[in-house]
């Protein structure tokens, strides 16, 4: 594997790190890409996002992290929607305009990178699949605010990655919003995970064997595609 990083023009303005890791004798012509977005309090070197990379990548995919401009910038709160849309769609640009491009480009990312993954494909932005760590269904404790409404308009295959004690997803809520789901969905459940995918002591998890379960199952979702 090799990791490569490489500055990604948003606007005139406006530039942000990336991270691409290519696995060892990828092939473009039959690999897939992922890009994963970051989470609203972490960004691109957020040790769960490096970790998930570097196995995604020694699965084989070409795997691409990426900075939003606030954390790039070093600020705190997040950019407005438009903003991180933008950001993501130039990232997705790039990529696609690459040599290493794949035969499948996805995207995704954890909580609010996936949030904006899913509303760039309710725009009509072409993908072959959603990767969701841990999706914000609703603020926390909140779930009457839910973050749906656009999903009627995905098209393309997803799969949900969710703990069973995330405060910004409940579960049963999740369940009946799928219907509404434009395309094909799947929910993969960690057991006793909150919205970082931590697990309680008593359960006698390591964070290593949580992050090989949701390696194996995006692996396992991707070959069934």
């Amino acid at each position: 594997m090799e990791l490569v990083g490489r500055p990604i023009r948003v606007d005139n303005e406006t530039a942000v790190s990336s991270v691409w890791a290519v696995p060892s004798g990828y092939d473009p012509d039959r690999g897939t890409a992922l890009i994963l977005a970051h989470g609203a309090g972490s960004d691109m070197h957020h040790e769960f996002m490096v970790d998930l990379q570097r196995r995604l990548a020694g699965a084989g995919h070409l795997t691409i992290l990426f900075n939003f401009p606030y954390r790039e910038q070093g600020r705190r709160a997040p950019d407005r929607r438009p903003r991180l849309e933008a950001t993501l769609r130039a990232v997705l640009k790039e990529v696609r305009e690459s040599p290493l491009s794949g035969a499948r480009v996805l995207i995704g990312g954890k909580s609010m990178g996936g949030k904006i993954a899913s509303y760039l494909a309710a725009s009509g932005e072409a993908v072959n699949g959603l990767v969701f760590l841990g999706y914000p269904l609703h603020p926390p404790y909140r779930q009457q605010q839910l973050r749906t409404s656009h999903w009627d308009k995905i098209q393309c295959p997803a799969l949900f990655i969710q703990g069973t004690r995330d405060a910004l997803c409940n579960l049963d809520l999740l369940g009946r919003e799928l219907k509404r789901f434009g395309g094909p969905a799947k929910v993969h459940c960690i057991e006793g995970g909150d919205h970082s995918f931590h697990t309680p002591k008593r359960l006698g998890r390591t964070q290593a064997q949580v992050r090989s379960e949701m390696n194996e199952e995006i692996q396992r979702w991707l070959n069934a595609m």
